[in-house]
């Protein structure tokens, strides 16, 4: 059989390149669809691979501003004919899963989730902060783009969702049902540490969604040690709200990452995710989660055993669960963590792919390509 692999954009690289990275030593000879691709911000080992883009890459400073060209996605990916293959595998939190396919074929899409900024844009607008005069014309749009999404959606043959809350979405917006297969998380990269230091730890983009807020201002008020990893937008506000006791540490080596990791009394995750890899990581690590109960923390992490919830999005919520956690911390088996990792180690990940792929195309061993 004849395999391509599509995704939404290659510009930066994040849980959704992790996804493809896998799916691409899953099917080493496919060739890989996408709208634009910018080599110099992806790892090296991309440059080898056979990368296809649309008619985008050649628009006039479109790496700079692809988030203005949302309309065009739509176009660039129904423009590009994947009728030649007999699996067609999209990777996709935005369009790419429009692409046009073979009938007969299969095209599968493993959902990162719908397009926020179509499904949900008063939400995407507040948590992005939009300028005005994109919040009037984004409406408009966005109506435009739903009409679009949703016929699409129906173009694809089997969705693969990535948690619970998004196959949820998948169901109410598209009215289609989908298999849940949490994404891969390499857990043999971390390991438990004999000596955990008194640090609480967040590692994240710094931006509003993330609500590393919350978790700045409960530690603040607490006293407590936080340290922060990750850059973004709200880095100075959040370092005016921040107490002594906040560090903030900016981009860190993978390395280093993985050691504040196995040392940290427990990691923070104060945000609603579609799925969340941080904290698996951390789980990986032996280390406890403290996370607000919603999104995909409410399958990574199990209260009570390898961590704790808070329910409200206030840092006073995040605070008193923090404070409870210290009553609970001794209690809680590092190895008994990490096993609850290893639920969504990468050979999970391809082994439930490979099952489902050879269920619906009669593919026995999905390690091949083209």
């Amino acid at each position: 059989m004849r395999v391509a692999l599509v995704h939404d954009w290659l510009n930066q690289r994040g849980g959704a390149e992790e996804v493809l990275e896998v799916l691409r030593s899953m099917f080493p000879f496919a060739p890989i669809f996408t709208s634009i691709y910018t080599p110099r911000r992806m790892p090296d080992s991309y440059r080898s691979w056979p990368v296809h883009t649309s008619f985008m890459q050649r628009l006039p400073g479109v790496q700079h501003y692809h988030r203005s060209l949302l309309p065009i996605y739509p176009i660039a990916f129904r423009s590009m004919d994947l009728s030649e293959y007999d699996l067609v595998i999209s990777n996709s939190s935005g369009f790419c899963h429009g692409i046009r396919t073979r009938n007969p074929g299969c095209h599968i899409n493993y959902c990162l989730t719908p397009p926020r900024y179509v499904w949900n844009l008063p939400q995407y607008m507040e948590r992005e902060q939009m300028p005005v005069a994109s919040r009037s014309v984004l409406p408009f749009t966005a109506r435009c783009l739903r009409r679009w999404d949703l016929r699409a959606a129906q173009g694809v043959d089997h969705f693969v969702a990535i948690s619970e809350a998004v196959k949820e979405r998948i169901k109410r917006f598209y009215g289609r049902e989908a298999a849940v297969i949490h994404p891969p998380v390499n857990t043999d990269e971390f390991a438990l540490a004999p000596d955990p230091g008194d640090y609480f730890l967040v590692v994240s983009r710094l931006v509003p969604y993330k609500r590393i807020d919350l978790a700045v201002s409960a530690f603040s008020k607490l006293g407590w040690p936080l340290l922060v990893v990750g850059e973004g937008r709200d880095q100075a506000s959040l370092q005016r709200i921040a107490g002594p006791n906040v560090k903030f540490l900016g981009w860190r080596p993978r390395s280093e990452v993985r050691e504040l990791l196995s040392r940290c009394r427990a990691f923070i995750f104060p945000g609603e995710e579609d799925f969340g890899i941080a904290p698996v990581e951390a789980e990986a690590s032996g280390r406890p989660v403290i996370a607000f109960a919603a999104g995909g923390a409410l399958e990574t992490v199990i209260d009570g055993v390898t961590g704790l919830f808070f329910r409200e999005t206030t840092a006073e919520s995040l605070a008193d669960a923090a404070a409870r956690f210290t009553h609970l911390e001794k209690s809680l088996d590092p190895s008994a963590i990490q096993q609850q990792a290893r639920r969504f180690d990468t050979r999970v990940f391809r082994d439930k792919m490979s099952a489902f792929i050879a269920e619906r195309t009669g593919i026995a061993n999905s390690s091949g390509g083209t």
